[in-house]
């Protein structure tokens, strides 16, 4: 279904497919602990969204990833839609960090836990870095990869924000690599604080993977530096021109 003009997120098409492919991703959580096949369905749904929104989608580096490792996934936060872009794109076992609340609500949080997705209590800084600890033995342990957005939350105007650590810390102590990922143009088809998404294209670009082997913690704020680095000048070379000086902060 696509449309010149703008599809709002409650159109039926998404919102049966969002109902259907949820229902079986949720039966097949109590079938499935690796959560794999909870994955592949996301996958499906992520796609199905993106067409029905009219959203064409162009991705780059592909050729960088190999769909049977393990990354971190650095990257931008410009809308509600990177999630679906990214799922639709990247042929890994994609995991999430979640608000600790989804995993309060019945069923759904039965779901979040069983496909290996990890709840993040913000306001607690000590629980936050035991599930630092936690994401690292989970990529380790089930062999997936982790989605982090280190600007805490979408930027609001484009403008890329400062990192948190977190991401860094994760990939370190997991000892995996890092993917330093660009998403352009997210923010038009579904603006912040929008409630319709507009057709129209996006790019995802997947740069080269950064080794973390041979760093350590304390190489956290250097290697959250390198990949603000790395993503700002990949949104400059596409024409974000206004872009904040670099600054880490820690998580």
């Amino acid at each position: 279904m696509r449309r010149l003009r703008g599809l709002l997120i409650a159109d039926p098409a998404i919102v049966l497919g969002t109902l259907f492919f949820g229902t079986i991703s949720l039966l097949t959580s109590f079938f499935d602990p690796s959560g794999r096949k909870q994955n592949v369905i996301a996958r499906v749904w992520a796609k199905t969204a993106l067409w029905c929104s009219g959203v064409g989608l162009e991705v780059q580096g592909l050729e960088h990833i190999d769909p049977a490792g393990s990354y971190v996934f650095i990257a931008n936060h410009l809308s509600y839609m990177d999630t679906p872009v990214l799922l639709a794109s990247v042929p890994v076992q994609f995991r999430f960090l979640a608000k600790s609340g989804l995993f309060k609500i019945p069923l759904l949080g039965t779901h979040l836990r069983s496909a290996g997705h990890i709840p993040v209590p913000r306001e607690d800084p000590r629980a936050a870095v035991k599930t630092m600890q936690v994401a690292a033995e989970t990529i380790q342990q089930k062999q997936i990869s982790l989605l982090i957005f280190p600007e805490g939350g979408r930027s609001r105007d484009g403008v890329l924000q400062q990192f948190k650590e977190g991401g860094a810390y994760i990939a370190i102590r997991a000892g995996v690599p890092v993917v330093p990922t660009v998403l352009i143009a997210t923010h038009k088809v579904l603006p912040f604080g929008g409630g319709v998404v507009e057709s129209g294209k996006v790019k995802l670009i997947l740069l080269k993977p950064i080794s973390t082997s041979g760093l350590t913690l304390k190489d956290r704020g250097a290697l959250t530096e390198t990949l603000r680095e790395m993503i700002a000048a990949t949104l400059l070379e596409n024409g974000y021109q206004s872009l904040p000086q670099v600054t880490s902060s820690s998580r």
